[in-house]
């Protein structure tokens, strides 16, 4: 067992008391949105899901190298 799936969790804005403190970096599956849905024009959105090099930051790149050596380092002691 184990993996990076054991590492990260996801937390769905939207249950957190103020879900105005973490505003989305994209909008993924805007293909199938309600018509009722109306996104900023100057937010980040796709159809469907995004290419992680041309939209990830330096900074999610980092978190992703720093998990994914911690995975690796539990296949190693297992």
């Amino acid at each position: 067992m184990g993996g990076i799936k054991e590492l990260i969790r996801f937390i769905r804005v939207g249950t957190l008391d103020d879900p105005d403190q973490l505003p989305p970096d994209v909008h993924i599956f805007t293909s199938t949105k309600q018509p009722w849905v109306n996104l900023p024009a100057s937010s980040l959105a796709v159809n469907e899901y995004y290419d992680c090099e041309k939209i990830w930051t330096k900074e999610n790149f980092e978190r992703k190298k720093t998990l994914m050596a911690i995975v690796e380092s539990n296949k190693v002691s297992k």
